[in-house]
């Protein structure tokens, strides 16, 4: 996957767009209480929210849901079970991103010896209140597609230089700590995180 470039972006707050169920890798997953921790760029994210396959992760200092900056969300969609239908998945998710929002990069990692093919999609998602940044990671694990995602979250109706600012300075970063993560819990391991209701 060739590197990029984030600085040439230029951001700026549109209400017209719309955040679309976004949310949401770290390095070595462990048992916290109540749930899973995962570290990610050196920062420890809890277990926060699941349901429906869906489990979400903010950073120990960010517990109020409705006003994180930073959150890991791992997707499960168990009938996703082949890389034909991986890409149909990666293709869903990419023309909702371009309604709710702008696509930034698309990617694909060709398959390689035992590891079928991944897709990546960066986009900045937002409204009158917020800009997020999503790089969302598409992989099968343990069998079954996945999705991970990172996102980051700038509040106020002027965040656009913010977020401009941000992405030039973790973009390219993320992207690539993204794409390189290999310690993903096991699919029974979310399975069996505390539900919603």
């Amino acid at each position: 996957m060739k590197k990029r470039q984030f600085c040439g972006w230029l951001v700026t707050a549109a209400p017209a767009m719309v955040v679309a169920g976004t949310t949401a890798f770290g390095l070595p997953a462990s048992a916290a209480p109540g749930g899973l921790r995962l570290h990610f760029l050196g920062v420890d994210y809890e277990h926060r929210w699941s349901k429906n396959g869906q489990n979400e992760f903010t950073p120990r200092e960010q517990t109020d849901l409705t006003s994180w900056r930073d959150m890991l969300t791992i997707n499960v969609h168990e009938a996703v079970a082949s890389e034909a239908q991986l890409k149909l998945l990666a293709h869903a998710v990419l023309g909702n991103y371009q309604q709710a929002g702008k696509v930034l990069y698309t990617g694909t990692r060709p398959a390689s010896a035992g590891q079928p093919t991944e897709y990546q999609i960066v986009a900045l998602l937002g409204n009158a209140e917020l800009l997020e940044a999503v790089f969302a990671r598409f992989l099968l694990s343990d069998g079954v597609g996945t999705v991970v995602v990172y996102s980051h979250r700038v509040y106020g109706p002027a965040s656009g230089p913010a977020m401009n600012e941000w992405l030039q300075a973790h973009g390219t970063q993320v992207e690539t700590a993204l794409m390189t993560w290999d310690r993903l819990p096991a699919v029974a391991a979310l399975s069996a995180l505390p539900q919603s209701h």
